[in-house]
């Protein structure tokens, strides 16, 4: 019996995804997204032909990268400010980045149900990552997911990431705005807090108000006087830091606005669109570099002698150099039939 490899089918299958999207179709939307993250080869194929066709009805969101360590609150504060804003007439889509979910189950990937009023919002999508544990996958399904979403009509997307590692530099490169969460009284030491992330922060908010009241004056204080050790980021932009509370509500009003001003600020002096052209550019050089590992992982004759070289390298028969010039030539040999990149 012979398998149907008529590529047309798949061919309608985007079209009409592309239609149900535009249309803010949910059934559709989920589709989409889940077209998107698959590694299959036609999948792949078919993924593409859709971003394609949505991507010039994307980019018109406010796109916010929001961080912080766990249990400063994230997903209440999330749940909290995507529900006021619904309230306002925008539409929120929110995507859950845990590069780690795959090995350790985190968390995260459970916001669905946590953020339950929410994930029954009409005027609210919530997508957690896929599992696939890998940093590079992630963040191409993220990015992926933002032109698809922004099609569908979403103005605001907002980001969450886990707080740790490499993946605040991933979000930060895909957002307008990048919004640290932080506790009162946390800064007490500073010495302890990661240089790196308020670095990347635009807006640094000390969630929890209501629960340390007594401590947010001086946590205030400490952060304010950090940030400005720091060298800004932006010419036209100094990092706020303001409090909230995402049990209470209180605060996320006034945070909002100083999101809205950032945005009017940035855009008026065209850092805005600059940071998006560079973020395009990052991406498009991240994707190279992560294709060309791929294809290099795959080779046949990369394969063959790969082991070989390993061992080499590990009984100390062979330097590290001398082991990537081997693999290297037998990756770019011209006379191979098949493999390469």
């Amino acid at each position: 019996m012979s398998v149907r490899t008529d590529p047309a089918p798949r061919r309608r299958d985007w079209q009409a995804l592309a239609a149900g999207v535009l249309k803010g179709d949910r059934s559709a939307i989920g589709r989409a997204l889940t077209l998107i993250e698959s590694r299959r080869a036609d999948d792949w194929t078919a993924a593409q032909s859709l971003l394609n066709h949505l991507l010039p009805y994307s980019g018109k969101a406010q796109r916010v990268g929001i961080s912080g360590v766990p249990g400063v609150g994230k997903s209440t504060f999330i749940e909290t400010l995507g529900t006021y804003l619904t309230g306002v007439e925008h539409r929120v889509a929110v995507l859950a980045v845990d590069p780690s979910s795959g090995r350790t189950g985190g968390s995260i990937l459970g916001d669905k149900t946590r953020m339950e009023k929410l994930a029954t919002d009409t005027n609210a999508f919530i997508r957690p990552s896929p599992s696939a544990g890998v940093l590079g996958g992630v963040a191409r399904a993220t990015r992926e997911a933002m032109i698809i979403l922004e099609a569908a009509g979403f103005d605001v997307v907002l980001i969450e990431t886990v707080g740790t590692g490499q993946s605040e530099t991933m979000v930060s490169d895909m957002v307008d705005l990048f919004l640290v969460l932080m506790l009162p009284g946390a800064g007490d030491d500073l010495q302890g807090i990661k240089k790196g992330i308020l670095e990347l922060a635009d807006i640094i908010a000390l969630n929890k108000a209501d629960v340390f009241a007594d401590k947010l004056k001086q946590s205030m204080r400490d952060y304010k006087a950090a940030l400005h050790i720091l060298t800004d980021a932006s010419p036209n932009w100094h990092p706020p830091v303001v409090a909230c509370s995402g049990l209470t509500g209180e605060g996320v009003a006034e945070l909002w606005r100083t999101v809205e001003k950032h945005r009017r600020i940035t855009t008026d002096s065209g850092e805005r669109d600059n940071r998006r052209r560079t973020q395009r550019l990052t991406w498009l050089n991240t994707q190279l570099r992560d294709r060309l590992v791929e294809h290099f992982d795959a080779d046949a004759s990369v394969k063959a002698i790969r082991s070989d070289l390993e061992e080499d390298v590990l009984a100390g028969r062979r330097t590290v150099s001398a082991a990537v010039d081997s693999l290297l030539s037998a990756w770019t040999r011209p006379d191979k039939e098949t493999g390469g990149p």
